[in-house]
């Protein structure tokens, strides 16, 4: 068993380090190309407070870039990722605003109903054998139903929620250097990417989440559980989502149970882009990281051009199949 996961490894790594590095460098180049060119359009483009604004978009759907990539290492896809942070905002909303619990309590809510409904996904494609884009979009539906039920379809404000603004909008680093006003949620941001980069690159989830990507009948065969650390990295992922949740909820205040629908093709594209290959087996959060900032350029600097906003959709539609595209062709290659 020792042999057959070390050798899985091994091509995990080659993959990781080979045709990844070379992605990602092209994604960090297209990121420095389309920022050029926005500045050159625009002279509003590189204002502090628009470089702001693009951070603040990046980390709600960088967080929910990073969940969608541990599920797409494993060869799975996640559609729910949206609406479930849609329903880990409400979820928090009834907790603080209606239970008028304390905002500890609510945080670990929103994480903690991110990982049971990721546990339920994955539950649904380990156990039941369902395909993950069937599983997911089922479960898309239902969190979307549920948000609008427990809700009553109308927005849960968290005026009397002391703080609770400020997980998103605040800036710690701006209260210790006032030169560089970066919001929580970036912050949040790289916390959340760091981690979960270690938890891929020195933990035993993080070797299984490659392994299963990469060959899950070989792991299987090797007498390991696949389906329960399938479940896990779903679980994980899903609890990712729920900061996600805070973050968003944060940031407009509230929790808007008819948001979250679209947000799943933006974090896929983002993920796509960075390097990660829908296949599985191969993908960083790095790449992932610089994959979302791409789309939060390219969305920012359509609106800051004036561009309609269904032609801003339209754009996002090509680019999400341009990275599927060249990630079928870098397939090919390896």
């Amino acid at each position: 068993m020792t042999q057959t996961m070390d050798a899985t490894q091994t091509g995990e790594r080659k993959k990781l380090f080979g045709g990844g590095a070379q992605q990602r460098l092209l994604a960090f180049a297209s990121l420095i190309v389309l920022l050029i060119v926005f500045s050159v359009a625009s002279p509003n483009f590189m204002q502090t407070s628009n470089m702001i604004a693009i951070l603040q978009a990046t980390s709600v759907n960088g967080v929910l870039a990073v969940a969608a990539t541990l599920v797409i290492i494993t060869g799975g896809i996640d559609l729910s990722v949206g609406t479930m942070m849609t329903f880990t905002a409400v979820m928090t909303g009834v907790v603080l605003t209606y239970l008028g619990m304390p905002l500890p309590l609510g945080v670990v809510t929103a994480i903690a109903t991110g990982a049971f409904c990721g546990l339920c996904s994955g539950t649904f494609i380990a156990k039941m054998k369902i395909p993950p884009f069937i599983a997911t979009l089922g479960m898309m539906l239902i969190l979307k139903g549920l948000s609008l039920v427990i809700s009553g379809t109308r927005p849960i404000y968290f005026n009397d929620t002391p703080g609770f603004d400020l997980i998103s909008r605040g800036s710690l680093i701006g209260e210790i250097i006032p030169a560089v006003p970066i919001p929580n949620g970036v912050l949040i941001l790289f916390i959340v990417a760091i981690a979960a980069s270690y938890v891929l690159s020195n933990t035993v989830l993080g070797r299984y989440t490659f392994a299963l990507g990469s060959n899950e009948e070989a792991v299987r065969l090797s007498g390991v559980n696949t389906d329960r650390w399938k479940m896990a990295v779903y679980a994980l992922a899903g609890g990712i989502v729920g900061i996600g949740g805070l973050l968003i909820a944060s940031r407009l205040n509230s929790a808007q149970p008819a948001l979250g629908l679209g947000y799943e093709l933006e974090a896929i594209a983002a993920v796509v882009i960075g390097g990660t290959s829908l296949s599985g087996g191969r993908g960083t959060i790095l790449g992932t990281l610089i994959g979302a900032l791409i789309m939060a350029v390219l969305t920012n600097g359509l609106r800051v051009l004036s561009v309609a906003q269904e032609w801003q959709t339209v754009v996002t539609g090509v680019i999400i199949i341009l990275a599927v595209y060249a990630d079928m062709l870098r397939r090919r290659k390896v």
